[in-house]
């Protein structure tokens, strides 16, 4: 069992921590684990990418991997054997209306945001469970709780991802796997290109969080450290959401604030204050 009582209960040292897509936010999930002590084994579906991440990180090792692909999952488990940590990063967006929907669009989005994360906890989740120890951290988003317009393969495949974290946490957690799930609010990534393009959507977005801003890829690491250390030995089956808060004011409208009434005058030789008309200076 993980133990969280000790002073380096955010330590990683010498655990072997899977990194299933490093780009984008996944390389700074990388660097975050990195430094906190963990051996990263960086697979992602470009070659190249996850070959550069992991000539960053000492004794970290790279992979080719369709997240996808049931079968090359599994392959890379056998190969990597036991694992203390897995994280997943992987997926796709394709903003449209529903009526716009292609087959093949709705496939993407689900492959890599639902899909992918399955087969993942799939293969690596009995290896850890036989071990009676590991941690799993999903990545989902928002979106899983609060929707728009032209978001609804996403936000379908997000919130599926959701609940595949809490089921793989009941069933894997008697033998001491902790599953998560991240949900990350808007995050200045290659994901959010389309967003950004538009000054006004990208303001829109800002604003809709009571941080009024946009996160950087780095401020999402800390959550990744946290669960899959032992800080959080005793958390499994969490939708955490790291989104500036996000879902706390979401469709919040700020209207301007009432200006106080004056009270009625106070008679010269009372000692009790006026009471304020009623309702003022209250906010609705």
């Amino acid at each position: 069992m993980e133990q969280s009582g000790r002073s380096d209960a955010f330590s990683l040292a010498d655990r072997r921590i899977l990194l299933i897509g490093v780009g984008g936010i996944g390389a700074e999930v990388a660097e975050a684990l990195a430094r906190r002590g963990a051996q990263l084994l960086c697979a992602d579906v470009s070659a190249e990418t996850a070959e550069r991440v992991a000539a960053e990180h000492p004794g970290a090792t790279a992979y080719r991997l369709d997240a996808t692909d049931r079968a090359a999952v599994l392959a890379l488990a056998d190969e990597l054997g036991p694992v203390d940590a897995l994280v997943v990063t992987v997926g796709a967006n394709v903003r449209q209306r529903i009526t716009d929907y292609t087959e093949a669009d709705l496939d993407k989005v689900l492959a890599l945001n639902l899909k992918a994360p399955f087969w993942a906890i799939q293969a690596f989740a009995p290896g850890m469970a036989e071990r009676g120890r590991g941690s799993i951290v999903v990545f989902s988003s928002v979106r899983a709780l609060t929707v728009e317009p032209g978001q609804s393969a996403y936000a379908a495949a997000k919130a599926g991802a959701v609940q595949l974290v809490r089921t793989a946490a009941a069933e894997f957690g008697p033998r001491g796997v902790r599953v998560n799930a991240v949900l990350p609010g808007v995050v200045e990534t290659p994901l959010t290109e389309q967003i950004k393009a538009s000054p006004d959507w990208y303001q829109a977005y800002a604003t809709k969080g009571a941080l009024g801003r946009w996160a950087q890829p780095e401020e999402i690491t800390g959550a990744v450290v946290f669960l899959t250390s032992d800080a959080a030995s005793f958390i499994s089956g969490t939708a955490l959401t790291v989104d500036g808060g996000w879902t706390a004011v979401d469709g919040r409208f700020t209207p301007p604030l009432p200006t106080p009434k004056n009270p009625e005058p106070t008679p010269p030789d009372s000692r009790a204050p006026a009471d304020p008309s009623p309702g003022s200076g209250a906010i609705h």
